[in-house]
């Protein structure tokens, strides 16, 4: 059938009647740019064609089934766990969490071992209401669009059809050229018949990029229905940035988006593990009720609370106020304040570094007024806070509640009654309660044997906390780290310098070793005044970039020389902290003044922060890999935000690298403070204009692209970095690297790489390129790389031999040999899509 005849069947279907099934069974070619002009590849059949001209007079209300799977969300351990999920029960959001993965070795996790009892929050009651379930009782504006039997013009009912039957099987870059030949007729009441018509037969996709497409016209008008219907379907769909794009539309037009806008961008923001979406569903959150002033579903106020208590390694306890806000609108609105809300925000102000006691009191005040029983949680939670100050009595009194519960007592319960008796210095209480432990469990987990080895240092029991290590040792638990911390550290204190030695070189044996350690044995060399050994230490330090050297160590090394008089070596030490940037302590200043006045070397002032050759190449690595950069409305300041998963032990060595890299440009609170050695899984630089030129690169329009230059910027140190942060290494042994942009920008960068002989494959996987080095090509890349790759990251990422750890998950599925999931060409192609 040729399109003279389709067009002849599409009057007549706008007619409304229909002619048989299999008069419709056509095949036709790919449409030129006009549609009086044949096309000559195959297009979408006949009922999809069907579909084209049912009457846009149908109700408005549509029950929508979303194109994403749902999963029944996992119930939380009371114990610390590392595998991030978004629960659904009993009043979330629908759910998408990680894939649980590999539990971690004990080098890279023994900074948590003594927050065994930073667990998530556990959830009694699975009953509850989906705030995605409520979106269909929303109500949203109509959109008031002619039917194409209403159009008086016979030319323009059937260019109409033809697009509606043209745009849907189309791509991007296809899709703008067919509306731009077309831009001669098409005006406002066309274009939105175009928007709705490709909503109705849910091609939201094909809506979204006509819509777009009209906002580039000079005819274009703001229509408030339309832009919220079109960003309801895109929430509904998990594509929360095209919603977010199109809700910040509607703000920019000086209007309020409607409630159904605002509950669907939230829902949509809280159904993805994405990080950083959890925050901007509190900013919507807030902004619905401060900026539209909606009251809130109930399901919504529940889904977010929620989505709070699930963030994952002990984090939520920054978002008590969120909660507390969340809670005081459940009360305002006398919506009802369901068991969980109470437990839950008990749990929060327990894990605060100072605990509300009086909040606590009143929370619980307020539940036994409502008829609800405290549970086990909320005994838990009393007793961590009760180990915060030590409140004896209070600790006992929930400790017989807990024992009088039909309950189990949960490990940390016995972790915190023996801290809370350490704090008041009832050492033999703490050791009767670690005892008691394995009565009741019948065993003794790792947190109590940190713990007591802490609260015996701490009393300067050394012989017994020697006998619990040697204990913990033999009972093969791991990890063994922050024991042996706590024993050097308190050697170093008592001065017992022979014994820090041996257990020093006691954990190098056992453990993985780390910068906190190596201080510590540091200054006891320093401190007895073995110099020599001290300095093959600090360099030992500084050549293995995983342990590293900072400010503290520097500092340490600068005193040693300067009390022996070594002044050449000081002024060694003094150019290297200039350097990286450190501070020198004030008493060590005075004494370095007068050592540089002797030798005639003035004391370097201050310099401006500027990026060293290395800080640049890595950042541009790290950019590749997905590295965020966040700039200001003026887009005159940039701040560069690193996050790294807390399920990858690739990323959990090298944040402890990457944060020494940048000190001197992180922002105060994301610098370490002293006693506190835990490099976070997120931190941020301060906001600088420095950084522009790698905004304008990266991020020009807060969307990654690929930089036009950057076959210029690949080399080693750069492609080291972008696959320690953003690459994979697969079961095989072979190397994929992730990376985000337009199909042009990922042509310049495998033209650069073939350049260096690097020979690659590029796999589309929803809107993320993956690059592969299969088979013998990763070795070629892994020659190429491996010098700067960190020496701990090399078992992790060598290509060519099998893995035995699924830290490529997230690249499982990707096949090479097949067709990429969409191939356009010429479109943007960045999407919030980045799970294949």
């Amino acid at each position: 059938m040729d399109v003279q005849q389709m067009m002849v069947a599409a009057n007549k279907a706008q007619c409304f009647v229909s002619p048989p099934l299999s008069t419709l069974i056509i095949t036709i070619n790919t449409p030129s740019l006009n549609p009086n002009t044949p096309s000559k590849t195959p297009m979408r059949t006949s009922l999809s064609f069907l579909r084209l001209f049912r009457p846009l007079s149908r109700p408005q209300t549509v029950l929508f089934r979303p194109l994403i799977p749902r999963y029944a969300a996992p119930r939380f351990s009371p114990f610390f766990s590392r595998h991030f999920s978004v629960s659904s029960a009993p009043f979330s959001a629908s759910a998408v969490g990680f894939v649980d993965e590999k539990e971690r070795e004990e080098e890279e996790r023994w900074d948590f071992s003594n927050n065994e009892t930073e667990a998530k929050f556990v959830f009694e009651d699975n009953d509850g209401v989906f705030a995605d379930n409520d979106m269909k009782h929303l109500v949203a504006p109509e959109i008031e669009v002619k039917e194409l039997d209403e159009l008086p013009e016979q030319w323009r009912r059937s260019k109409l059809a033809w697009l509606c039957k043209e745009l849907p099987a189309h791509k991007a870059g296809t899709l703008v050229r067919i509306l731009n030949a077309q831009r001669k007729w098409l005006k406002q009441e066309d274009a939105t018949y175009l928007a709705v018509h490709c909503m109705r037969i849910r091609e939201n996709e094909t809506g979204f990029r006509v819509y777009k497409w009209m906002m580039q016209q000079h005819w274009y008008r703001f229509d408030f229905a339309l832009a919220t219907k079109l960003a309801d379907y895109m929430g509904k769909e998990r594509k929360f940035t095209k919603c977010r794009e199109i809700f910040d539309d509607i703000i920019n037009q000086g209007r309020v988006p409607s409630e159904s806008t605002f509950h669907i961008l939230i829902v949509a923001y809280l159904s993805t593990p994405v990080q950083g979406c959890l925050d901007e569903a509190c900013g919507i959150y807030n902004r619905m009720i401060q900026l539209g002033g909606y009251q809130p579903r109930l399901s919504l106020h529940n889904s977010l609370f929620r989505a709070l208590l699930n963030r994952p390694g002990g984090s939520s306890k920054y978002y008590l106020k969120q909660a507390e806000f969340i809670f005081h609108n459940l009360e305002t609105c006398g919506l009802e304040i369901q068991k969980e809300i109470y437990t839950g925000l008990i749990w929060l102000h327990s894990y605060q570094d100072t605990v509300d006691k009086e909040r606590i009191k009143l929370l619980r005040k307020m539940m036994r007024e409502s008829g609800m029983e405290e549970g086990k949680e909320v005994l838990i939670s009393i007793l961590r806070a009760c180990s915060k100050d030590g409140d004896v009595e209070e600790a006992e009194r929930t400790w017989i509640k807990l024992l009088g519960s039909n309950d189990s007592i949960p490990s940390q319960a016995f972790v915190y009654k023996m801290e809370v008796y350490s704090k008041v210095g009832e050492i033999t209480k703490s050791l009767e309660v670690f005892r008691e432990m394995k009565k009741c469990l019948g065993y003794t987990s790792i947190a109590s044997y940190h713990k007591i080895i802490e609260v015996l240092c701490e009393s300067e029991q050394m012989d017994l906390a020697e006998s619990f290590m040697k204990e913990l040792i033999e009972s093969g638990m791991k990890p063994l780290m922050p024991s042996y911390i706590k024993l050097t550290d308190t050697y170093l204190r008592l001065n017992y310098h022979d014994k820090l030695e041996s257990t020093f070189l006691e954990c190098l044996e056992k453990c993985r070793p780390n910068r906190t350690i190596y201080s510590i044995y540091l200054s006891s060399l320093v401190k007895v005044g073995n110099l020599g050994k001290a300095e093959e230490i600090f360099n030992h330090m500084g050549k293995n970039v995983t342990i590293g050297v900072n400010a503290k160590s520097c500092n340490t090394i600068l005193y040693g020389y300067l009390s022996s008089g070594d002044n050449l070596k000081a002024e060694k030490i003094y150019d290297l902290m200039c350097q990286k940037k450190f501070e020198i302590e004030s008493p060590l200043m005075e004494k370095l003044e007068s050592v540089l006045r002797s030798s005639r070397k003035e004391v370097k002032k201050p310099v401006s922060l500027k990026l060293s050759k290395e800080q640049r190449e890595i950042l541009m690595g790290l950019l590749l890999g997905g590295l965020r950069i966040d700039s200001d409305e003026e887009r005159k300041n940039h701040m560069i935000r690193f996050e790294f998963n807390p399920s990858s032990i690739p990323h959990s060595i090298l944040k402890r690298h990457i944060h020494d890299q940048y000190h001197e440009w992180l922002h105060p609170s994301s610098k370490l403070t002293a006693g506190n050695g835990d490099i976070p899984h997120k931190f941020n630089t301060i906001s600088h204009s420095y950084f522009g030129f790698y905004a304008d690169q990266f991020w020009p329009k807060g969307q990654p692209v690929i930089p036009k230059l950057i076959h210029r910027w690949l080399s080693p140190i750069v492609l080291a970095y972008w696959y320690m942060y953003g690459g994979y290494r697969t079961s095989a042994g072979d190397i994929l690297l992730k990376l985000k942009g337009s199909s042009e920008g990922v042509k310049k960068v495998v033209k650069a790489l073939k350049s260096k002989s690097l020979n690659c494959r590029v796999k589309r996987k929803g809107r993320v390129f993956w690059i592969g080095f299969l088979r013998t090509d990763s070795m070629w890349f892994w020659k190429l790389v491996e010098p700067y790759v960190l020496d701990d990251l090399k078992d992790f990422l060598k290509a060519g031999s099998e893995t035995a750890d699924d830290c490529a998950v997230e690249s499982r599925d990707i096949n090479f040999d097949s067709a990429s999931d969409s191939d356009e060409k010429g479109s943007s192609d960045y999407s919030e899509d980045d799970n294949p």
